[in-house]
């Protein structure tokens, strides 16, 4: 029998051979954005572990331990990872992505940090960096092509009083993120992905599935046996989805290095980070095929029970109201959340992450109902024929009308809720700049235990060109808590920031990290201190404060300028909107991730569309025909079609965008107590986009509609 479905499959006629043709090629199409998905999820897994062994936690051992101290710093508002090590012993661990543990005055830079060195002076970056350059970071130590990273070298003495300074005796063996909250990223970001080409591939398979029934039931009728049709059909679908998986590697394997370059996350991939493990390959090699193997059985069941099974077909049950249970718990378990809030990472994530694995479970779920419900109202309003034949079919089964379009309804819940969480977090937090490149000020905290900042330090940093002025904010005697204001000479408070008291020589400033910018303004009056002029010389400098025009080279002098001054105790010097700009660029990056899957699951949605549609004009050819015979336009067909596909998929994309913002803001209102806040057009501009080419995907199937109903089909059939 094995060699019988063969030959069915392949010498079958024009038809059998046409129906192979289109699901080894659909099936091609699935498993390589399914192979696709597999390695994207690996490559951010990859990302996120080198991320974390940048910041090794300290461990004691046998070996010599490794100072090691990671700070961050900025260009042109883009991150630079500073790494500082300092080898205690010959036994001391060697960095990742190095050869040799650098020593006083040598350092390593990745890439792209060198071709930023090679391409501005050295006073805007590479004074940051003196001594050897000893060489490249290799793509080990590296979460992306693009991260900018240097590893320095230092003595133990200078390495052991930076920030964060730790002893590790071994590297490069952190966990990425806690277990939970990689599963839940992951999951999130392979569930929007591949539900929609599993229901793509599922659809494939069963194409033309009522013609096969058909034939089947011939085969019952001569004398075949129950078993013998499976094995045949189980073989003809097995056969195209071989061929069809096979052609998904090659397509994977041909267009990973350019899907690799395109920065889905915010960041490009390494094209070898793009990998597929054991598990993945054997998974897609045999469960793809072994998947078509089950719908051809599934689609079997009329025939099994009866070779006039197929001729005796009634209308499936109308699905209950009760299919909306599971979601609406969902929504409840997020409610709940709003007044149970539990404290650790873990407990959230077991409070939040059934929550929304309800409502996606229960979505599909209630699909069909929503289905049925959206059809007896196009019913009862259906003012021409079109859309009453339609409503009547979608009504009839709308299990099968909502099939194709499940995909769509999952994948846009989980990107709403992504988006609206994104976009809400990012408002609350302040929009960010660009980066420094829109800022006009620089400045820096000094610790405790640092230098005295010397004179002509100021004359430096007065003598750089767009700088206007370089101000000491220095210690108030009288207030000593950290964030008390700070004293300044009135004479060197800038014009823009304000001015002092009549008569006073001294004034009290806001301080912090970001010294009086966002208190001041040209008519403040600053409160003038106790503090004489002339004591002020003699008390420690707490912070620097430089303005510039805010022109990039002026901005970027004055950080060099500054953090060559301070090496050992550089906490970083600060302009406004370097660390809001990199953390809302990091939440961006996971947003054009959620809008890649929001394009890619409603390509695949059309995709599907386009075959079930496709199917579904096959298997209605010989009705479609008659109605042709009986006077019904071609017109009429086309829009039956239209909206048998239009509808569900318009009604299904509404209510998983409203579900996915509802679960949105209950999750930002019981985790951050934030109230939601809309995506931005560009959200729904992808949304119409996308929907929109589905309609068209569909819209290209209506010229085989007008050829396969014509006379000949009810004359022959």
């Amino acid at each position: 029998m094995i060699r019988f479905g063969l030959r069915l499959a392949v010498a079958g006629g024009r038809e059998a051979l046409t129906r192979l043709l289109v699901i080894a090629a659909a099936v091609a199409i699935g498993s390589g954005l399914l192979l696709t998905t597999l390695a994207g999820v690996n490559a951010v897994n990859a990302q996120l572990t080198r991320y974390a062994s940048m910041y090794p936690n300290a461990s004691a051992g046998d070996a010599d331990p490794l100072w090691w101290s990671t700070r961050q710093d900025y260009f042109h508002g883009k991150q630079i990872i500073r790494i500082d090590v300092a080898a205690t012993g010959p036994s001391a661990p060697t960095p990742v992505g190095v050869p040799t543990t650098p020593g006083p005055g040598e350092y390593y830079a990745s890439p792209a940090l060198r071709d930023l060195l090679a391409a501005h002076p050295a006073d805007q970056l590479g004074d940051r960096y003196p001594g050897r350059d000893l060489g490249t970071v290799g793509p080990a130590a590296l979460t992306s092509p693009d991260t900018l990273l240097v590893i320095a070298g230092g003595t133990p003495e200078q390495v052991a009083k930076l920030p964060a300074a730790k002893q590790v005796t071994s590297v490069g063996d952190t966990p990425a993120l806690p277990e939970t909250t990689v599963d839940l990223i992951l999951g999130v970001i392979a569930g929007g992905l591949l539900f929609p080409v599993l229901i793509f591939i599922g659809t494939a398979t069963r194409l033309s599935a009522a013609r096969r029934e058909q034939r089947f039931a011939a085969m019952r009728l001569v004398g075949a046996t129950p078993r013998q049709i499976s094995t045949v059909a189980a073989v003809e679908a097995t056969a195209a989805a071989v061929a069809g998986t096979a052609v998904g590697f090659g397509l994977f394997y041909a267009f990973r290095d350019p899907l690799a370059s395109i920065p889905f996350t915010g960041m490009p991939f390494f094209p070898d980070d793009m990998s597929l493990g054991v598990l993945n390959v054997l998974l897609v090699a045999l469960g793809v095929p072994a998947g078509a193997a089950v719908a051809a059985q599934v689609s079997l069941r009329r025939v099994r029970i009866s070779p006039l099974g197929v001729t005796r077909r009634v209308t499936p049950r109308a699905p209950r109201a009760y299919r909306l249970i599971p979601a609406l718990l969902g929504v409840a378990v997020l409610f709940f959340a709003i007044g149970f809030k539990p404290e650790t990472s873990d407990g959230q994530t077991a409070v939040f992450l059934p929550g929304l694995l309800l409502i996606m479970a229960g979505l599909v779920f209630a699909g069909p109902w929503l289905t049925m419900v959206g059809a007896r109202v196009m019913a009862r309003y259906a003012n021409r024929p079109a859309t009453l034949i339609a409503a009547r079919r979608l009504a009839d089964n709308p299990k099968a009308g909502f099939r194709a379009i499940s995909g769509i309804m999952l994948a846009l819940f989980v990107t709403s809720v992504a988006v609206g969480v994104i976009t809400t977090i990012v408002a609350n937090r302040g929009p960010a700049p660009v980066g420094s490149t829109e800022a006009g000020q620089v400045s820096l905290y000094l610790p405790d235990d640092a230098p005295a900042a010397p004179d002509t330090l100021f004359t430096g940093l007065r003598s750089i060109n767009g700088v206007r002025s370089a101000t000491a904010v220095r210690e108030n005697p009288d207030r000593m808590n950290a964030g008390e204001p700070g004293l300044i000479a009135c004479t060197d408070i800038p014009r823009a920031y304000g001015r002092c008291a009549e008569g006073a020589t001294v004034a009290e400033v806001a301080t912090g990290l970001i010294p009086f910018r966002e208190s001041a303004s040209s008519a403040r009056v600053w409160p003038a201190a106790s503090v004489p002029l002339g004591d002020l010389q003699q008390l420690p400098v707490m912070s620097i404060v430089v303005d510039t025009d805010g022109s990039a080279a002026a901005i970027e002098r004055t950080r060099t300028v500054l953090e060559v001054a301070f090496p050992t105790f550089w906490t970083g010097a600060n302009v406004p909107g370097d660390f809001e700009s990199d953390f809302a660029n990091t939440l961006r990056g996971w947003e054009q991730l959620a809008n890649v899957v929001i394009i890619a699951s409603l390509a695949l949605g059309g995709c599907s569309l386009a075959v079930s549609v496709i199917g579904g004009l096959t298997e209605r050819r010989r009705p479609f025909s008659l109605l042709r015979l009986s006077g019904a336009p071609v017109r009429v067909l086309r829009r039956v079609v239209a909206l048998e596909s239009a509808v569900p998929m318009l009604a299904v994309a509404a209510v998983a965008i409203g579900m996915g913002l509802l679960a949105a803001h209950l999750f930002l209102r019981a985790q951050m107590h934030y109230t939601l806040i809309a995506p931005g057009p560009r959200f729904y501009v992808i949304v119409v986009v996308g929907l929109v080419a589905c309609l068209g995907v569909i819209a290209s199937t209506m010229p085989l509609l007008e050829r396969i109903t014509g006379p000949e089909t009810a004359r022959s059939e």
